[in-house]
């Protein structure tokens, strides 16, 4: 039976903190019912689907590209980095990445008896995809949630996560850029 990988990211859009990928290899036989993408489930769903799956995975890691990346590489350089650390930080091995998007990071295009399939909307269509976009926006919530909130105070990351909404654009024109803004993002007030 082929191990099969599935990875995905989430934080391009943000205007703070880091992009974060996350692969997971489980037997598909213990995926649950109701995994489905991130974004289309409550936070309390994507919580206990997080516990599952820490608690059922073959082998889950964890891949980061911090906002100074993003600035110095570009977001998609800096989300590909972000999926080759992921997948090196396994520690079992697939036969088959199924990679959310359409491309393939750099050092994973030619991977000695490992392929690697790019699929657009992988997260929705494909339940391993599913599950590691779990992994990765409930890790990403945390990180923005339980550190970034606490050092941070005032700009609301506890609520918003770092993404564009009225209440963190509101705080930027307030309070100015942290350390952890990305400096070559735009956002329009």
């Amino acid at each position: 039976m082929k191990i099969i990988c599935g990875i995905d990211e989430v934080g391009r859009g943000c205007l703070a903190g880091p992009v974060i990928s996350a692969a997971i290899i489980i037997d598909k036989n213990l995926i649950p019912y109701g995994i489905k993408d991130s974004k289309l489930l409550t936070p309390e769903k994507r919580e206990y689907f997080f516990d599952y799956l820490i608690e059922n995975a073959i082998s889950i890691s964890i891949g980061a590209a911090s906002n100074v990346e993003i600035d110095e590489i570009n977001i998609l350089n800096a989300t590909m980095l972000s999926m080759e650390r992921a997948f090196n930080n396994l520690t079992v091995k697939p036969d088959i990445v199924i990679i959310d998007g359409q491309y393939i990071p750099r050092q994973m295009k030619n991977l000695d008896k490992i392929k690697v399939l790019p699929v657009i909307k992988a997260d929705i269509k494909v339940k391993s995809v599913s599950c590691a976009s779990i992994i990765a926006k409930v890790t990403r919530d945390k990180i923005m949630r339980e550190y970034y909130d606490k050092k941070y105070y005032g700009y609301g990351f506890k609520n918003h996560k770092g993404y564009a909404t009225k209440e963190h654009i509101d705080n930027i024109l307030k309070l100015g850029l942290t350390d952890i803004h990305r400096k070559t993002f735009k956002f329009s007030c």
